[in-house]
């Protein structure tokens, strides 16, 4: 298997790394366009940095981008299942109407880099998980907050790697987000507690 952490190098993404990198596909043209024309357009206006992981063996080729960005899950309009789920991991003392969180914008893995044999995406999940609990990390992070795409492959993903959803039905999701219930929800909010790593 390939192992991230020794067969490549973290890098936060800038023009430099773009110009002289192949192109970057990761199979999503959404996501594409958003790391090659707008991930450091993003960061100038502080909405989220964006990393990228570069090959050691040949450092033209970027394995996986994610952008990531402060966040925080706001309890105070919460419906109560959902509210009660969070409340429950906190402890009482500590109960709040906000819990910090780092929000995963975009997560893209270079098609070259897709599949079993490389578990890129899980190693990525882990990479996240290991630095937002670490000693170096500049703030309290509880959570880890994802607006996935609401499809079968990602969010079997995310419960993969121990995200739950925020609401357990689409359609408490829909009415947080004044969505009509004969419309498609696009994205479903899910969460991982740090402290449960």
């Amino acid at each position: 298997m390939f192992n991230l952490a020794n067969e490549s190098t973290l890098y936060k993404l800038d023009e430099l790394i773009l110009h002289n990198c192949d192109r970057f596909d990761c199979g999503v043209e959404d996501l594409n366009d958003f790391f090659l024309n707008d991930a450091i357009a993003y960061e100038k206006d502080l909405m989220g940095k964006t990393y990228c992981w570069l090959d050691n063996s040949n450092d033209r080729k970027i394995i996986a981008m994610i952008t990531l960005a402060n966040a925080g899950i706001q309890t105070t309009h919460l419906p109560n299942n959902p509210k009660r789920h969070l409340h429950k991991a906190i402890a009482y003392n500590k109960q709040g109407r906000t819990y910090p969180a780092v929000l995963i914008g975009r997560l893209g893995v270079n098609t070259q880099y897709q599949g079993a044999q490389y578990r890129i995406g899980a190693q990525i999940m882990d990479f996240i998980k290991d630095w937002f609990i670490s000693y170096d990390n500049k703030t309290g992070c509880r959570f880890i907050l994802v607006d996935a795409v609401n499809n079968l492959h990602t969010t079997t993903y995310y419960e993969r790697n121990g995200f739950r959803p925020l609401f357990m039905r689409e359609s408490e999701e829909k009415a947080f987000y004044n969505i009509r219930e004969d419309e498609e929800l696009k994205t479903r909010m899910f969460y991982f507690d740090l402290l449960n790593y």
